[in-house]
């Protein structure tokens, strides 16, 4: 005998609202592998970040739906494919299907021959973008997701204050909770223009929002 479980009937009612999302359904129809880059694109929109030419850096890119936005981003026509108007490097722990005209590095980051590896990508070069979706395997214990978020938010921004442009601009996913008033703050500390974002793409029951820091501020050495 079959029994219904709370966890059976939340999981139908989660697929019901997926499959009938209108992102979802948009992402189906535009050939994107997530719904997640809307999110992207609306920040893109918004602000301005992402123009022909640059080399974006898209920081937990799997399964590659912002990477696919930022090569349409790129692309004289907003293709998919074709001539590609900059540099687009991506990296997950995860492996990732390949995207025409991006460089795909799997590995963790925070090991030092993976970033070695990242860093030979740009080959010397700054990014102009900084791209950060990344986000940890939550337990269900505040204090230690919090503390697993605002690792991973920090280690975006330490990579941006080395690999990006004054200029540039770094996107993070951050969690409304615990942390996330320190990550408003280091963010401010680091960038001259902070902005955060909650693009409509965000599920109305997801507590992310994305921090948005425009022009690295010069390190304070006193």
């Amino acid at each position: 005998m079959k029994v219904k479980t709370k966890s059976n009937k939340v999981n139908k009612a989660w697929l019901n609202d997926h499959v009938n999302d209108t992102y979802v359904k948009l992402a189906t129809r535009e050939g994107y592998r997530a719904r997640a880059a809307y999110k992207l694109k609306e920040i893109d929109e918004t602000l301005g970040l992402i123009r022909p030419g640059h080399l974006v850096v898209d920081l937990g890119s799997t399964p590659g739906a912002w990477s696919q936005y930022v090569r349409r981003r790129l692309s004289p026509s907003g293709a998919a494919s074709g001539t590609l108007d900059g540099t687009i490097i991506a990296l997950d722990i995860l492996p990732m299907e390949p995207i025409e005209g991006v460089t795909f590095l799997q590995g963790d980051f925070r090991e030092d021959e993976v970033l070695a590896r990242l860093e030979a990508a740009l080959a010397g070069r700054k990014a102009d973008v900084v791209v950060s979706d990344m986000a940890p395997n939550l337990s269900g214990i505040a204090s230690a997701d919090a503390a697993r978020i605002s690792h991973l938010v920090e280690l975006a921004i330490d990579f941006s204050r080395q690999h990006m442009k004054p200029e540039g601009a770094l996107v993070a996913k951050l969690f409304h909770g615990g942390g996330y008033a320190e990550l408003t703050q280091l963010f401010k500390a680091n960038f001259k223009t902070v902005k955060p974002i909650k693009p409509k793409a965000s599920r109305d029951k997801s507590s992310e929002t994305f921090m948005v820091g425009i022009g690295l501020k010069a390190v304070d050495t006193n």
